[in-house]
Parts: structure tokens; sequence; C-alpha cells
């Protein structure tokens, strides 16, 4: 854009030029004043036909023929510009669909977000932060060119997310988990619908406006949704009787000036903490972490209920879930201890 600016910039100096050099010529002529020259210099430059303002004896034709060609001239390099300009910009779309393509073909593990609106944003923003690889899909061309503009290094799949192939594009085969946030319920609806059906073992987290479409998102198949509605409400209310709770929750969620974190982290196949209790694990002596609550799977795909402040004789099972408060270096410790 900038070599397109500097372009239009020297063609406007040849403009002026060509204008001035005319004007001027044309003023030379007997019988020309200064608002005649000038008239006839743009007439002339324009290749336009009007009739001479005065008569032109031999020298004034011989410069009048020099001052249509250097307009043609103007005229054609004109054209040329807008033409390329045109050219470049499609090529650069297409060079950039063709490398966000490239790279969203070596993903793997990564999150997908239906819809670049006020909720798809922030959701890329705390992808963006947790520095973890996601794929937008948005239908608006101009909408993902402002979150491109946020964030250079964004992928995004300009298309319908509620259309089979935009699921694929983002390579929803080998994704960790998919969040639909489009402007209607029916849209998530269906998003959700293929989604389960692609990628039967996806994580799908959706966004539910009206509070009846709750459950049908669920049977859809959605993993998690989210109301803003009920979300909110219970936010304001938690506010108003434990500020102080919440005022901790969210630092220690989101903060990144506090050393504490608070994690998930989940016990592999093959974990040599399998089938050990807490006591025995020493998770608070090996990694300076606290445990604070934790969760078996019921069944493959389902969760059983929270064990909160479990003691030192809960046992840790493969595919349970561990929810941890510490140091990011700790937790760093103690997912690589549970993965050897």
């Amino acid at each position: 854009m900038t070599r397109l600016w500097r372009r239009l910039a020297w063609m406007a100096v040849g403009v002026a030029a060509l204008l001035t050099i005319g004007t001027v010529g044309f003023r030379l002529l007997p019988g020309y004043d200064l608002l005649d020259a000038f008239y006839m210099t743009v007439i002339t430059v324009s290749a336009v036909g009007y009739e001479e303002v005065h008569d032109l004896d031999a020298g004034g034709r011989i410069f009048a023929s020099f001052l249509i060609v250097g307009g043609i001239t103007m005229l054609g390099v004109w054209f040329a510009l807008v033409t390329s300009a045109i050219v470049e910009m499609d090529l650069a779309h297409v060079f950039l669909s063709r490398r966000t393509m490239k790279k969203i073909e070596t993903l793997k593990d990564h999150y997908i977000v239906c819809g670049a609106g006020r909720t798809g944003r922030q959701v890329a923003r705390e992808l963006e932060a947790a520095g973890k690889p996601y794929v937008i899909i948005e239908k608006e061309a101009d909408r993902a060119e402002a979150l491109r503009s946020e964030f250079p290094e964004i992928l995004t799949v300009v298309a319908d997310a509620t259309r089979d192939e935009a699921l694929i594009d983002a390579k929803i085969g080998t994704a960790a988990g998919l969040v639909t946030c489009l402007s209607a319920d029916t849209d998530n609806l269906f998003v959700c619908l293929s989604a389960r059906d692609l990628q039967p073992g996806l994580t799908i987290v959706a966004r539910a406006y009206n509070e009846q479409t709750l459950q049908k998102l669920y049977v859809a198949g959605a993993d998690h949704v989210v109301s803003p509605n009920l979300t909110g409400g219970m936010r304001m209310a938690a506010m108003l009787l434990q500020p102080q709770v919440v005022s901790f929750l969210d630092v220690a969620m989101r903060s990144e000036e506090l050393d504490l974190r608070l994690e998930e982290v989940h016990v592999p196949e093959g974990s040599s903490f399998a089938e050990q209790t807490l006591a025995e694990a020493r998770i608070p002596h090996k990694t300076g972490l606290i445990v604070i609550a934790a969760r078996h799977a019921d069944a493959p795909g389902r969760d059983g209920p929270w064990v909160y402040n479990p003691g030192p004789a809960h046992r840790i099972l493969v595919g349970d879930v561990l929810i941890v408060m510490g140091k990011e270096e700790q937790i760093d410790l103690l997912t690589e201890s549970l993965r050897a």
C-alpha cells in the first residue's frame, strides 16, 4: 500500500508539472490570459476536443500537439497504475490465502473459533495470551481483516462456519477444541452438529443467546454451553456477595503480574502417577503445587463429580483432571512428571 501511495504521489507531481508547463506555454501565446491558458491546457491534456479559445498560429499548434501527446501518455500511465494496483491487491490476497492455508495444514491440537464478533475477538485474545494455536472462521472478509490488523499472524478462514467445507479447511480433524459464537443460535446449532459429526472426540463450546436453546445445543453435540445472560447475572451477583473471591479468581486466572496460577493438568496413559495416592505422589513436596480439586472419569468421554481439597488417600487414575495452584514453572514441572 505504501508503494501505491508513492506512485500516486509521483503521478500527481507529473500532472501538476504538465498543467504548469501547458499554462505557461499558452500564456505566452498572443491573446491568452491566465484563465484562458489554464482552460486550454486542461482541454488539450485531457483530449476532450473542445474548440480553441483563440486561433493558434503554427507555433501554438506545435506546442498544443506536444501537450496532447504528453496528456495521452499521462492518461495511459494513470490507467496502467490503477490496473497494476488492482492486480497487485488481488494477487496479495491470493498469496495471503495460500500462505494461511499452508500454515493451517500443519496445525495439530489447535482451537477453532467460529465467528469474529465481540465474543470471538475476546476468545482470540485469550488464546493469543495463552500462546495456543487457533484458527478463526469468519464469513465477513472485512471483519476478518480487522482482526488481522490486531493480530498480524492470525490464521483466518473466510467462509461460512455452518458449512462442513469451512470446518474441514480449518483442520477440524486434528483440532483439540472448537468455540462457536456466531450471532444466531441456529447457526451455532448447525456448527455443533457438523463439528460433532466430523470430529466425534472434539471439545465443543457454544454460546446461546436464548435460554431455550441451551438444551438443544447440548443435544446437538456441545460439551459446554455459555449463556451471556446467565453467566453475566451470576457474576454480577457474586461481585455483590463475594467481591474478594471474584477479585482473587480474576487475578489468579488472568493477571500477568501475579506469580500464582490456577491450572488444570491431565493424567495421561502410562503416567508414573497413575494408581498412586496423593500421599504417595507427593505433588506438593516435589513441585510446590497445591492440589485444590480432582475429578475421575466415570467412563470414556464422561467426567465424574469433583472432589474438592482431596485428602492424602485420594487415588490418582489415568484420565484424571487435577486443579492445581502454583507458579508457572511448577506447573510445567508437574506436567513433565505426569508424562514420565
